[in-house]
């Protein structure tokens, strides 16, 4: 039974700007690596990504403003498509018919949740930092 003051298990992203952003996320699964996507997260709210209890300790995230043109992103390639997706296999994204994207490295520490919050940095360049931070 849950309780107000139970911790909920699951990855999330929160969108701390004003902007509509869409969000896709990597890990790696028993049958090899898989990319999912999009999730769009409106602002100044969250979104569940992964529910229950992380099952690896990376995660990869890569995220667009869908009004701005911004993106969070790093430097693991892994594949992306236009449209909703769960792709298996991070090699030759653009043979397959897909686009190539830099995801952001998230070490979990095999901690049962994580939480990512996607901000705008007021650096004048206009690029935006995101900061990720896990829960017992």
């Amino acid at each position: 039974m849950m309780t107000s003051g139970s911790a909920r298990a699951d990855f999330r992203v929160c969108n701390a700007t004003q902007g509509l952003v869409g969000v896709s996320i990597g890990y790696r699964a028993a049958g090899g690596w898989i990319t999912e996507g999009w999730w769009h997260v409106e602002g100044s709210t969250c979104k569940t990504l992964i529910e229950g209890p992380l099952s690896s300790r990376y995660y990869y995230l890569y995220a667009e403003d869908a009004e701005r043109g911004g993106r969070w992103d790093g430097p693991i390639n892994m594949c992306v498509a236009d449209k909703e997706f769960k792709i298996v296999g991070v090699r030759d994204c653009i043979p397959r018919g897909f686009q190539r994207a830099g995801f952001q490295e998230y070490d979990t520490g095999e901690q049962a949740s994580w939480m990512v919050q996607l901000t705008d940095d007021p650096a004048p360049d206009g690029t935006a930092a995101v900061t990720g931070a896990g829960t017992q």
